[in-house]
């Protein structure tokens, strides 16, 4: 996803991430999230990047190496399984997933999972696409719109807490536990 799209470290300022978090990346990809989400958890935080794809989590090690943010933990996961991304429950203070949910069948899964890893009081924030994005993006018949991520999460046993504007193509959704 080109830059111009979404500014990570834009995004990422709206949400309440402290040093010493522990952050789930659901479908980290290339790193796009969990690179800027290791610099603000510092040294005592942890990121954990999990996605399915084994090129992905190669090329979130190869950025963990060049940016020397060894904070980070590529994984690989299943998100869509039971206790599919192999962490502990109530072992993450905040959950990412992002430009996932358009992608997964079971997208009620994907909210589960979530919420299982999630302490009481932390939060997940939804980034999709927007409905009016256009050019190099997914389909349109492929794309979750934010009542349907809200509800889709809600029904996981989340609240909603806000939402906002993630650049030009992109919704984002905060809920807390």
């Amino acid at each position: 996803m080109p830059d111009g799209f979404m500014k990570p470290e834009e995004v990422l300022g709206v949400w309440d991430i402290r040093p010493g978090d522990k952050v789930a990346d659901f479908g980290c990809g290339a790193g796009f999230f969990s690179l800027p989400l290791g610099q603000r958890v510092g040294p005592q935080g942890k990121i954990y990047a999990l996605d399915i794809r084994p090129e992905a989590l190669e090329a979130t090690r190869a950025k963990i190496k060049l940016f020397h943010l060894f904070n980070i933990e590529p994984q690989r996961a299943d998100l869509e399984l039971p206790q599919g991304s192999g962490l502990r429950d109530e072992s993450a203070d905040k959950v990412l997933i992002a430009n996932i949910l358009f992608q997964a069948e079971d997208k009620n899964a994907v909210a589960k999972e979530a919420y299982r890893i999630l302490k009481k009081g932390g939060s997940a924030m939804v980034v999709e696409w927007e409905d009016s994005a256009s050019g190099a993006v997914p389909p349109l018949e492929h794309r979750i719109s934010r009542e349907e991520s809200r509800k889709n999460l809600e029904s996981a046993g989340f609240q909603f807490f806000k939402e906002f504007a993630a650049g030009s193509h992109h919704y984002c959704l905060i809920f807390n536990k």
